[in-house]
């Protein structure tokens, strides 16, 4: 359940977002420097979406891998609701490319769903596959129900991921969600891991629980909260770095192991919900 790029590498298990990157001329070079540090610390995956500063992410990305090895990296983009259907997709994928200069995309995902058939979506996302302008394709912000209804559609069973926000303090994913997506070997993108989110990081980097767990791994609190993440079967975390020491900091995550006992405290501190409740979006 992880993401394999074109040269038969596994991308991961940590990726990298770039949600509010590469808006700003003053720290465009740094931001460059940090997606290429983590690069080289092993996470290979790069997300973005056309609505991230309207194309600007995708131009440091752009900037970011040239020069690397396109065949080791999976590079992963979105494309609005509104543009998900036959009149405009193709151009929209075309403009991402030409952005991230790279001539296909390995993952090309629904952003959220919109007014347009999930029908023609996955058609249209099918015939990109054909012309190999995309390896695979996948959805965002889709809840079980409507990921129930896409997988009803005409391969719509081909989603390659469903990319979602989830964190220690926002897992009401693991109801009903995350366990229907491994029971189908799909695994999740999880954007927003760190609770950059404002009122959704809940306390968690000042918990005493999480602060005592990283103490025990000689890591920082944001570490362990991509610790817990990987934890879970079959989820990759993509966190946001606009530094190069903190996206080497974020790559050095995935060699925590924690312990049931670590697990449970986390657990007990931020419990799963008992029931079902509305995806967290931002």
């Amino acid at each position: 359940m992880q993401f394999m790029t074109q040269s038969g590498t596994l991308a991961g298990p940590v990726g990298q977002g770039t949600w509010y990157l590469g808006e700003h001329p003053d720290t465009f070079d740094r931001e460059c420097r940090a997606l290429r540090a983590g690069v080289e610390a092993g996470m290979t995956l790069i997300d973005t979406a056309e609505m991230y500063g309207e194309g600007l992410a995708e131009t440091l990305i752009g900037a970011a891998i040239e020069g690397l090895d396109r065949e080791k990296l999976f590079l992963v983009s979105k494309v609005y609701p509104n543009n998900a259907g036959r009149d405009n997709i193709f151009r929209c994928c075309e403009n991402s490319l030409r952005r991230m200069k790279t001539d296909y995309m390995d993952l090309y995902l629904l952003h959220w769903r919109g007014m347009v058939p999930l029908s023609e979506t996955v058609a249209c996302m099918e015939t990109l596959k054909e012309r190999g302008l995309i390896r695979a394709w996948g959805v965002s912000n889709l809840d079980r129900e409507w990921m129930e209804k896409l997988f009803a559609v005409e391969n719509g069973d081909h989603a390659a991921t469903d990319q979602v926000l989830y964190h220690l303090g926002s897992r009401g994913i693991e109801y009903d969600l995350l366990p229907w997506l491994q029971e189908r070997e799909i695994p999740v993108m999880a954007y927003c891991p760190m609770a950059q989110a404002g009122q959704l990081r809940r306390g968690l980097l000042e918990s005493e629980a999480v602060r005592g767990v990283a103490a025990a791994h000689s890591a920082t609190p944001t570490q362990i909260l991509l610790a817990f993440l990987l934890a879970q079967r079959g989820v990759v975390p993509i966190p946001r770095a606009s530094r190069p020491e903190h996206a080497v900091e974020n790559a050095a995550a995935a060699g925590i192991r924690l312990s049931p006992e670590e697990l449970a405290a986390l657990d007990r501190a931020f419990p799963a919900p008992r029931e079902k409740t509305a995806l967290d979006v931002v």
